[in-house]
This record gives C-alpha cells, sequence and structure tokens, in this order.
C-alpha cells in the first residue's frame, strides 16, 4: 500500500470513530482553549474519541488567526525540512477525507505561482524539481499552459511558473463553524465569551481549568490560542519565542468566475471561493513604516475606521488589478489584519512541559494546512497517553532558532 493510499485509509477509520485509543479517551476531561481551525479540529476528534471535551474562546470561532489567514492548503517548496513538508502532505490529504464526510467548503484545482527577477525564478525551478522528488506533482509550465488553466489572469510573455495541482483553497471561518458544530454534535459543550485564567492543580495533576466564567473540571487542557505569546508561558510554565506577523486579507463581495486556482503573483496572494468572493493577501506584510508600526502595536485586528480600511483594501487589489485586470469591478466586503501564531523556526508547537504534563500546547502557523491531521494526532495522543513519532520534531521544550522561509 503507497503512502497516500495508507493516509486515506487512516482518516476514514478516524471518522469512522475507529481508534485504538476510543476505550482509553472515555471520560478524559479536555478542555480546548482556542475555537480556532486547529482548536476545533482537536476538539472534534476528541469528542470523536469519547472524551468529555469543553470548547472555550475569549470572543468566539475564528475570530482571530482563523479569520485573518489567506487560507491556502499546500504543501510546498517552503515546507522545509523533508519532516515538515511530510506532515504538510499529511494534512492535505486529510482535508480530502475530511470535505465529503463535513460538507467542507474547499475549492480544490491547484497553484500558479512565479517571482519577480530571473535569479529568484531560476531558484524556485529548482525548488519545484525538489517538490517532484518529495512525492508532490508539481511541475514548471509555460504561459502558453497558464493562459489555457488561467485565462482571466495577465502574465508577461515568456512567463515559466510553477503549477501544483494538489492544492486548495478553503472558507476557514466557516470550516471552523462546521468541525464546531460536529463536535457539538458528538456532545462537545462551547463556552463563549469565556477567558482562560489559570489552572488548578492537585499532586501535580490538573484538576480544574479557571476561567473568566468560572472553574471548568478538567483532566487535560489544550492551548490553542494561537499568536498570544504569553499565555503559553503562563499556563505551561514554558516559554515558546514567535515572530508573528501581521498581514491583511481583503475579501470582495460575490463576483462572476475570475480565478479557477490560487494565484501567488508577485507582492499579492488572490483565490475565489465557491460562493464567487474573491479573497487576497498582501505577500509582504504592513508597509514598513512609523505611523503602521504605532497603529499595530498593540496587535489590533480591524483599522481604526472604514475608510482607512478600505484605503489598505484598496492598495491590495491596485496590487492584483495588475495581474487580473478584471477584478477592478471588485466591491470591497471586508478587511481584516490577521495575525499569524508562528513559532520562530516556522514549525508548529505540539506536546506538553514535562513539570506541566497535562497542559497540552497546539500552536502553528500553516494551521489551515495541519488542522485535520493535527487534530487526529493530538487526539491520539491525549487519549492514548502516548507520544507519537511523527510529532518528535515539534515538541516545545526544543531549541528554537530563528528560520525565516516565506
Amino acid at each position: 500500500m503507497d503512502r497516500r493510499a495508507f493516509l486515506k485509509l487512516s482518516a476514514a477509520a478516524a471518522l469512522a470513530g475507529v481508534g485504538q485509543h476510543k476505550a482509553l479517551a472515555k471520560g478524559l476531561r479536555v478542555v480546548v482553549a482556542g475555537a480556532g481551525i486547529v482548536g476545533v479540529s482537536i476538539a472534534y476528534q476528541l469528542a470523536k474519541a469519547g472524551a468529555v471535551v469543553t470548547v472555550i474562546d475569549k470572543e468566539g470561532p475564528a475570530t482571530h488567526a482563523s479569520r485573518g489567514t489567506f487560507a491556502w492548503i499546500n504543501a510546498t517548496w517552503a515546507k522545509q525540512p523533508r519532516h515538515y513538508h511530510r506532515f504538510s502532505q499529511d494534512g492535505l490529504e486529510s482535508w480530502k477525507t475530511f470535505q465529503g464526510a463535513l460538507s467542507l467548503p474547499i475549492r480544490w484545482g491547484g497553484s500558479l505561482e512565479w517571482f519577480d527577477g530571473e535569479a529568484r525564478q531560476q531558484r524556485l525551478v529548482e525548488q519545484i524539481a525538489e517538490q517532484v522528488a518529495w512525492g508532490e506533482p508539481a511541475r514548471m509550465i509555460d504561459a502558453n499552459e497558464f493562459k489555457s488553466l488561467e485565462p482571466h489572469v495577465k502574465i508577461p510573455e515568456g512567463l515559466v511558473a510553477a503549477y501544483s495541482p494538489n492544492d486548495g483553497a478553503i472558507d476557514p471561518v466557516m470550516a471552523t463553524q462546521k468541525l464546531l458544530d460536529a463536535a457539538r454534535a458528538l456532545g462537545a459543550t462551547v463556552v463563549f465569551p469565556s477567558a482562560l485564567v489559570g489552572t488548578s492543580m492537585v499532586k501535580g495533576r490538573l484538576s480544574s481549568v479557571q476561567t473568566s466564567g468560572g472553574h471548568i473540571p478538567a483532566d487535560r487542557l489544550v492551548l490553542a490560542t494561537g499568536a498570544e505569546a504569553q499565555l503559553p508561558q503562563q499556563i505551561s510554565g514554558l516559554e515558546i519565542p514567535q515572530r508573528s506577523t501581521p498581514g491583511v486579507i481583503v475579501i470582495t463581495k460575490p463576483m462572476p468566475r475570475l480565478l479557477n486556482r490560487i494565484i501567488v503573483a508577485p507582492g499579492v496572494h488572490i483565490h475565489q471561493r465557491e460562493d464567487g468572493r474573491i479573497v487576497l493577501g498582501e505577500q509582504a506584510g504592513a508597509p514598513n513604516t512609523e505611523a503602521h508600526a504605532q497603529r499595530l502595536r498593540n496587535r489590533p485586528n480591524v483599522f481604526p475606521d472604514e475608510a482607512i480600511a478600505h484605503q489598505h483594501g484598496g492598495r491590495i487589489l491596485a496590487s492584483a488589478f495588475g495581474f487580473v485586470p478584471d477584478i477592478r469591478r471588485a466591491e470591497i466586503e471586508s478587511v481584516y489584519i490577521g495575525w499569524r501564531p508562528l513559532p520562530l523556526d516556522g514549525h508548529p508547537v505540539l506536546g506538553a512541559n514535562p513539570e506541566q504534563p497535562d497542559v497540552y500546547l497546539a500552536i502553528m502557523h500553516s494551521g489551515v494546512s495541519l488542522a485535520p491531521i493535527v487534530g487526529q494526532l493530538v487526539a491520539q495522543e491525549l487519549s492514548g497517553g502516548v507520544a507519537i513519532d511523527q510529532l518528535a520534531p515539534y515538541r516545545p521544550t526544543r531549541t528554537f532558532q530563528r528560520v525565516e522561509r516565506y
């Protein structure tokens, strides 16, 4: 059996509720702090395994990192080294199984990517060759094939672009809500607004979780709190160094079909959802000015007023206009500042402090790509009391070194 077939079989078994840890999970009381896409995926799998699950969030489902994401499901060249790329491949395959089982809003079709500059383009060619060696059906295509795939996209003559046909994009807010609804249907309790305040221990083991609404009896606590840098240290005793950065996400009102795939162009990312809304993200992040530094100091998710929000939305639309001329007819529906929960080395943080074994951390960028596989594996670790080898590189006790790949 090849690896992709094995992944599909494993995911199908999890969705059917067949697992060796189900009996062990029965009655296990777990509080999941954070109702983003990672937290609710873990909650869903735990509830399926028979745990008594409570999901808390200080505001509500998908109100922070999961709302402010471009929501590109991929295992591309940036997923380095090999173990992280393989993990991303597993996440992508898991989404395909989840989509049918939970009627999730995923648009497949792949991505098309290119860069400015001959040297960076040559490096992309080399990176795609590595992708092929790692099992991805990616390849470089010429301008003629590009135009046949995306007739509404304007590109330079002679362009060579990377085509990754496995990639997809999702509506992360809708997906989070569907996963949360599925967890509820399995008996999970959802409480918001409810902020995590602290924990109560008895003889070194967790007995309850303190929230702004009172105490919740618990045997385990999962911290899926995204870019909140202080909570892991406050609750688990471990400092997780992050370099979380802001990025503006623009969503238009529904439009006629302009894009079939994810477009990763110089300066801007673009994809169009099934409902016709176009999603745009800026590649370089917010402008590096003192005014922006002051404005972003307290990590806001919204701009001070609608006029400023539309000014930034218009700036990103203008970048996209050079590649998708018909986007000039777009009307902006929302502009949101997303903060990526990005550990210093760019890899997920999954596991517990040995001195606080009942507090499990689940913090990561690429949360959208990894959510389903993370949910499955974390639920197995928590319910079975086992350490899964695949998660060994992502433990919170590792040494963090600053690495920037994108």
